[in-house]
């Protein structure tokens, strides 16, 4: 059995975005990471989000588990099917649930958990040594654990969420009342409509190297203004700034993963790719505002701050 050494957390660290609670446990002598659920992951949907809490415990048990064993090749095989399952099992639901709201991120929520499942299914575990296993072993978990906290940022946030009507009209309702986010805010709407209607040109030959100018161009602007926000909200003292770092760090590394290299031969994959794409930027600033960047108005207006 575990353990405790110390009943209390005694070091926050952030790492990759999500919280990592150090405990000190009686384990050899050694300190091993134990990584939080925090708000900012919820997405409020019940089912998801008690699902991701529980991948969450699962990914924990198991790095306990590591921790304690002092040869992991007997446990490493169940360990790894048990995460792969409950995984699966997710997936399955999330992805029904989506189908069942005709959520058009679906397709591309299937691709990403694909991309999952193979990581696990490809698993080898290095057999030369005890210290090999154990460390082969972590590098899985600690791979899922920052897949799964940014695919909850970056993807299962958009759940449900996409606009209706026209999405890239900057309307009142996205309006902050600080004008140095709205103006920003509307500048990234533009950026982003001026590339989907590129997408959508028919008649454009080699439009694609004019596309992934404009979504360079979005990347660049996009971190001018995270990093615009953020010093606002140093400056204010606003006590969700850690959260939103970590919103917009998903974000950003989602326009650097854009890679249309492997599609270059079949035009019909890039514009799917691109549409999925575009489909989930506009849905992601459009909630991102909605739900996080108006606390920065509230917060500014109920303690009396000017700006």
């Amino acid at each position: 059995m575990l353990q405790k050494f110390l009943s209390d957390y005694v070091l926050y660290k952030y790492d990759y975005g999500f919280i990592i609670n150090q405990e000190s446990l009686f384990i050899s002598r050694k300190e091993f990471y134990m990584y939080e659920f925090t708000d900012d992951c919820l997405i409020h949907i019940e089912e998801i989000d008690n699902e991701h809490r529980h991948l969450f415990s699962l990914i924990n048990e198991s790095i306990a588990l590591v921790a304690e064993a002092s040869d992991v090749t007997t446990i490493s095989k169940n360990l790894v099917a048990r995460l792969k399952d409950y995984a699966v099992n997710h997936f399955a639901h999330e992805e029904a649930y989506m189908e069942s709201i005709h959520d058009p991120e679906l397709s591309l929520q299937k691709r990403e958990h694909a991309a999952f499942t193979e990581k696990i299914n490809s698993f080898t575990l290095d057999t030369s040594s005890p210290e090999a296993a154990k460390e082969s072993l972590n590098e899985l978990l600690k791979y899922l654990i920052r897949w799964l906290y940014r695919h909850i940022l970056s993807s299962d946030m958009m759940i449900g969420k996409l606009e209706p009507n026209d999405p890239f009209a900057f309307t009142d309702r996205f309006k902050t009342g600080i004008q140095l986010i709205d103006d920003e805010h509307r500048k990234l709407f533009e950026i982003i409509k001026e590339t989907n209607e590129l997408i959508c040109a028919e008649l454009l030959h080699d439009k694609y190297d004019r596309i992934m100018e404009l979504l360079a161009k979005l990347k660049d602007y996009t971190e001018f203004h995270f990093h615009d926000e953020e010093t606002l909200m140093e400056r204010i003292d606003y006590p969700g700034l850690e959260a939103q770092k970590h919103a917009h760090a998903a974000f950003v590394e989602r326009l650097v993963d854009v890679d249309l290299g492997t599609l270059d031969d079949i035009d019909n994959d890039q514009q799917a790719y691109l549409l999925d794409l575009i489909n989930y930027l506009i849905g992601w600033l459009s909630n991102h505002i909605l739900v996080s960047d108006k606390k920065i108005a509230e917060y500014v207006r109920s303690n009396n701050i000017t700006l």
